[in-house]
C-alpha cells in the first residue's frame, strides 16, 4: 500500500498539469462503444489490407528512426502485438477510419484526424484482431526476414495467411441498422491521448484517469491509511496534499507553453522515482550488511566453542 501511495504522489503532479489545458468536460468518462460482430464479415478483406499496409508503414517508419541500425525482429514482433489493440500507439490508425453504408456494401473510408471512438471503432478493432489471429510471429517473420514490398504483404496476409480476403464479402441487409456518425477529437484531447499511451510503461501509469481541479482539491484523508506504515518517509510526502493544494493556486497563475509543463512534470516525476529508489537500494544494503555480519559474528563464536 505505501508503494502505491508514492506512485500516485509522483504521478498526480502530471495529471493535475494535463487537466489544466484539458478541458474538465473532455475529462469526464465517455461511454464506451461495443463491437458489432455482425457487421465484421462485410469489412474484414478491406481491414486486412488496411492492417498491411500499416504494418508495411510502421516497420519502414522505424527503420527510418534508428538508422543506421537495422530493425530487429522483436521490434517488429512488438508492432504485430500492438497494431490492433487500441489501448497502444500503434493501433491509432483504427481512430481516423470511419464506416460508411454504400449500397449493399460497407466502405472503410480514411478521415483527416482522429475521432470519438464508439462501436464502428470497436467492430474494427475487432475486425483486425480476428484477421491477426495467431499470425502475428509469422507475420513478423515475413516482413523481417523477406522484406517484401506492400502488396506483397497484402497477399501473404490476406490471402496466403489468413483468407480474409479469399472471397467476396457478402451483401449488407437493407433492414441493417446504421452506425454512429464520425465524431472528430479535438487536438489537444488527441495529444492527449496519445501522451498517456507513451507513459504506459511508467510505474502506475495504465489505467490512469483525468481528474479535474475540483476534484483533486476535494480529496480529503489522501493516503492517512498508510501512515503508519513508512513513519520515516520525507515530509515532502507527508505534507503532500496541503502542498498539491498550494501547487494548484500557484498553477492558476502560471500560464506557458503547455508541452512545456508537461516535459517538466515528466521529468521531475522521473526524478523523484530516482530519489526513492536510490533510498529503498540504500537501505537494502544497510539490512544486508548488518545480516552479513551478524552471521559472520555467529560463526566465530560456534568456531571458538570448538576449539
Amino acid at each position: 500500500m505505501a508503494k502505491s501511495y508514492k506512485t500516485v504522489v509522483l504521478l498526480l503532479p502530471l495529471m493535475v498539469i494535463l487537466s489544466s489545458w484539458m478541458p474538465i468536460s473532455q475529462c469526464s468518462k465517455k461511454p464506451v462503444g461495443m463491437a458489432r460482430k455482425e457487421d465484421i464479415p462485410y469489412i474484414q478483406c478491406q481491414v486486412c489490407e488496411k492492417l498491411a499496409h500499416q504494418l508495411y508503414q510502421q516497420v519502414q517508419a522505424k527503420q527510418d528512426e534508428i538508422l543506421p541500425k537495422k530493425i530487429s525482429e522483436y521490434q517488429i514482433i512488438e508492432m504485430t502485438e500492438n497494431v490492433c489493440n487500441l489501448k497502444k500507439q500503434e493501433a491509432d490508425w483504427i481512430l481516423k477510419i470511419d464506416i460508411v453504408e454504400q449500397g449493399d456494401r460497407l466502405e472503410l473510408v480514411e478521415q483527416d484526424s482522429e475521432g470519438q471512438c464508439g462501436s464502428e471503432c470497436k467492430t474494427i478493432e475487432r475486425a483486425c484482431q480476428e484477421v491477426m489471429g495467431y499470425s502475428d510471429t509469422d507475420v513478423a517473420e515475413y516482413l523481417y526476414k523477406a522484406k517484401p514490398d506492400v502488396d506483397s504483404l497484402v497477399k501473404y496476409l490476406c490471402k496466403d495467411l489468413t483468407g480474409a480476403c479469399s472471397k467476396k464479402p457478402p451483401k449488407v441487409p437493407k433492414d441493417r441498422t446504421p452506425g454512429e456518425p464520425f465524431v472528430p477529437k479535438s487536438s489537444k484531447e488527441a495529444e492527449m491521448e496519445r501522451l498517456l499511451k507513451s507513459m504506459e510503461g511508467m510505474p502506475g501509469a495504465p489505467g490512469m484517469k483525468m481528474y479535474s481541479r475540483d476534484d483533486l482539491m476535494n480529496m480529503k484523508n489522501f493516503g492517512e491509511d498508510d501512515a503508519d506504515e513508512d513513519e520515516d518517509e520525507d515530509d515532502d510526502e507527508t505534507n503532500f496534499p496541503s502542498k498539491l493544494g498550494k501547487a494548484l493556486r500557484d498553477n492558476e497563475k502560471t500560464k506557458g507553453d503547455w508541452k512545456h509543463r508537461i516535459t517538466k512534470g515528466v521529468l521531475d516525476a522521473g526524478e523523484a522515482v530516482k530519489h526513492h529508489a536510490n533510498k529503498v537500494s540504500n537501505r537494502i544494503r544497510q539490512w544486508w550488511k548488518k545480516r552479513t555480519a551478524a552471521y559472520n559474528k555467529q560463526n566465530s563464536k560456534g568456531n571458538k566453542a570448538e576449539l
